[in-house]
């Protein structure tokens, strides 16, 4: 597979930048105001409390433990090709139902993503050897920590299509930020135009917090009245 064949848009430095800068909370409300309201995803929590994500979706699902495919399967299933195939800066995550009673990747696997470049992992259902994946250092996101390996619930299906995952539904090579607070989806085609407004909205809103902390209501300020725009415009030319 080819790195680039599902990136329909890659990430420049300066994008890099931008969405590194900013909050997942910042991501999620611009998403919302392009009439997107499942973007952030839901019930997950970040598995170090500092973490940072950025990268491109790679899409793996999960479907209720089904025998009579696993029998008619050959060859390694969905979960070990998905991690073979893993590219530099890919962001491997699982559509697994919300299901908290199963492991859906373990220590070994996540060591193995880790090594191939991998951007992180996401799961809508648990880690297994939980311990040793916090250990290895790279993003994650989960709903649960459970021993039990996936054969106890899920049947591995196929990636790199679209699934859905903590109530967001992600394509491959969509753009996905993660923080201390949780994780943001954000289609390829919107990146570019999401990391710009963003970041201006963060420059705008760090002069609105200084502005209240010393003693400014937060009417004029937040958000910023025309009247006041060219304070706002002078700190911005001040930070260089």
């Amino acid at each position: 597979m080819a790195e680039n064949e599902h990136r329909p848009v890659e990430l420049t430095d300066d994008m890099r930048m931008k969405f590194n800068a900013v909050s997942t909370a910042t991501l999620a409300g611009q998403m919302q105001q392009r009439g997107s309201r499942n973007s952030f995803l839901s019930r997950l929590k970040p598995l170090n409390p500092n973490q940072r994500m950025l990268g491109y979706a790679h899409t793996l699902r999960y479907v209720p433990k089904n025998e009579e495919f696993e029998k008619r399967s050959t060859g390694p299933n969905a979960q070990r090709r998905a991690v073979e195939s893993i590219a530099v800066d890919d962001v491997l995550i699982v559509e697994a139902g919300f299901q908290p009673d199963a492991g859906t990747i373990g220590d070994i696997f996540t060591m193995r993503l880790k090594q191939q470049g991998g951007a992180g992992f996401i799961t809508d259902g648990a880690l297994r050897d939980t311990p040793a994946v916090a250990a290895i250092g790279i993003p994650i996101y989960h709903q649960s920590s459970h021993a039990a390996t996936l054969g106890r619930l899920h049947t591995p299906l196929d990636h790199q299509i679209p699934i859905s995952c903590a109530g967001v539904t992600v394509f491959p090579g969509d753009i996905i930020v993660g923080d201390g607070e949780g994780a943001v989806v954000i289609p390829a085609r919107w990146a570019e135009e999401i990391a710009n407004d963003s970041y201006a909205q963060e420059l705008e809103e760090e002069w609105a917090l200084e502005r209240v902390a010393e003693g400014d209501s937060s009417i004029g300020t937040f958000p910023i009245a025309k009247e006041r725009r060219p304070e706002f415009e002078a700190w911005l030319a001040a930070r260089g």
